[in-house]
């Protein structure tokens, strides 16, 4: 199904004749009968505009569609986003399960396209072991088998130069994270900064039928569904976030980025909380605040004839901080060479904290002017603020293309980002050393001595 936005906040459904529903226009733009050069599964699909400047425009939009004949992904290709026919009756990719959204999409800083597929991973061959899943766990007898041949859901990338030269897929990595079942990845640059690669796939996870089971919602639904399958009872679903710079090695959170909630019919079930591939800008509900992230997830699957969609917002580059309480913290980068003329952080504060920034050599000696004692804290919720120190001001220009390390000290603050920019001049600061002066009341606070004479109630 179709749907479309101005705004990323108010969306609508046209009527189009593409494929009518009870005989009445609708939204539906696919439907298995679509493509049958392939034997096409409509439901597993992502759409993206291919960033690629040599793409045809009758490609600009490209789809991934899984198909049948033989078992693999597809390309299907189309002008407008609505209308699209397959590109080749051939499959660009073949081998793996494929059974959930299979993402794919140009990226413009390596000059390829990637994809990301859902693929069944052996950990025991693989030299991992499966979270919980240890030697006393009383696994479920339906689950059994799948546990002792230790396969679990997992996600495979390639890459190619066009749309038909993929190589051979590799399972993406998590060093140092415990083996946890992913069903969907939700893989893509991120628009903020394209070298950095972002995920937030569904975390699969079937305990079994255990007593806590019974109190979560929808507990008829929960014992219908397991008719079909026992694991379609009990198993639930969040959403967890992970980021890469070389798109096959990822540092992935464990805490839920987003949790089940604690409505008490639409959640904590299988299907839940599969966030949707892609985000928006938007603006925010709050007046005079900055632009925020716009994100989508599904509610209510398995729960009735449809699945809702919940839009979901964010700060700017909000997804994970460097958080310090009040008693303080810092950090100290590793030795990096930038460009650039100011350095600006994405920040938030309380009243009685900050942020300090010192630049070092790569040593760790405090460059002169730019030490922590030069720069006062910033206290503020800004997500561009620029760093000023007392001697050079915001001026970082003498230090652009020489290795030096960045040490952030916070006091109840949290820090979510910070890049370096194109230079601005220091804006001029209106004097305040004489406002006191002109402030009658501030007279009354005054601990200069009086030249008055004392009053004789005075002297009382």
């Amino acid at each position: 199904c179709y749907a479309q936005s101005d705004d990323g906040i108010h969306w609508r459904r046209p009527e189009l004749e593409m494929h009518p529903w009870k005989s009445k226009p609708s939204n539906i733009i696919l439907a298995p009968s679509s493509f049958p050069e392939f034997k096409g599964d409509a439901a597993h699909t992502a759409v993206f505009k291919d960033a690629n400047p040599a793409c045809l425009p009758a490609e600009k939009y490209k789809m991934v569609a899984v198909g049948h004949d033989p078992h693999g992904i597809y390309w299907l290709g189309s002008p407008d986003g609505i209308h699209f026919s397959p590109i080749r009756k051939t499959a660009f990719l073949t081998g793996s399960a494929f059974d959930s959204q299979n993402v794919a999409f140009f990226d413009v800083l390596s000059g390829v396209y990637r994809s990301y597929h859902r693929a069944a991973k052996d950990v025991v061959r693989d030299g991992h072991h499966r979270e919980m899943m240890t030697d006393d766990y009383e696994a479920p007898e339906y689950d059994r088998d799948r546990i002792q041949n230790k396969l679990v859901r997992w996600t495979m990338t390639s890459t190619s130069k066009d749309l038909y030269s993929f190589s051979k897929p590799e399972f993406i990595e998590f060093p140092g994270s415990p083996i946890q079942e992913l069903y969907t990845n939700t893989i893509l640059p991120y628009y903020r900064a394209p070298h950095i690669f972002m995920g937030f796939p569904a975390r699969y996870v079937n305990r079994g039928w255990s007593e806590p089971v019974f109190d979560l919602p929808g507990l008829a639904d929960r014992l219908n569904r397991a008719k079909d399958s026992p694991r379609y009872g009990p198993t639930v679903t969040d959403t967890v976030f992970m980021s890469s710079r070389d798109g096959r090695t990822f540092k992935r959170w464990e805490e839920a980025f987003i949790r089940p909630g604690p409505r008490e019919k639409d959640s904590w079930v299988y299907g839940d909380n599969f966030t949707l591939w892609g985000m928006v800008e938007t603006k925010s509900a709050i007046e005079d605040a900055p632009n925020e992230i716009s994100m989508y997830s599904t509610e209510g699957y398995w729960q009735g004839e449809s699945t809702s969609f919940r839009r979901l917002t964010l700060r700017l580059d909000g997804f994970v901080s460097a958080q310090a309480t009040y008693a303080g913290g810092e950090i100290l980068t590793k030795p990096i060479c930038f460009k650039g003329g100011n350095l600006s952080l994405n920040l938030e504060t309380s009243t009685v904290g900050g942020v300090q920034v010192e630049i070092q050599d790569v040593d760790g000696k405090p460059i002169d002017g730019y030490a922590l004692a030069d720069c006062p804290p910033i206290y503020c919720d800004r997500i561009a603020q620029v760093v000023r120190w007392n001697g050079p001001g915001g001026d970082v220009r003498p230090l652009s293309g020489k290795p030096v390390r960045l040490r952030f000290v916070l006091k109840d603050a949290d820090l979510y980002s910070f890049q370096f920019t194109a230079y601005t001049p220091d804006p001029k600061r209106p004097s305040v050393q004489k406002l006191a002066a002109k402030n009658r009341q501030a007279d009354l606070f005054s601990e200069e001595p009086s030249t008055e004479e004392p009053t004789a109630k005075d002297e009382k």
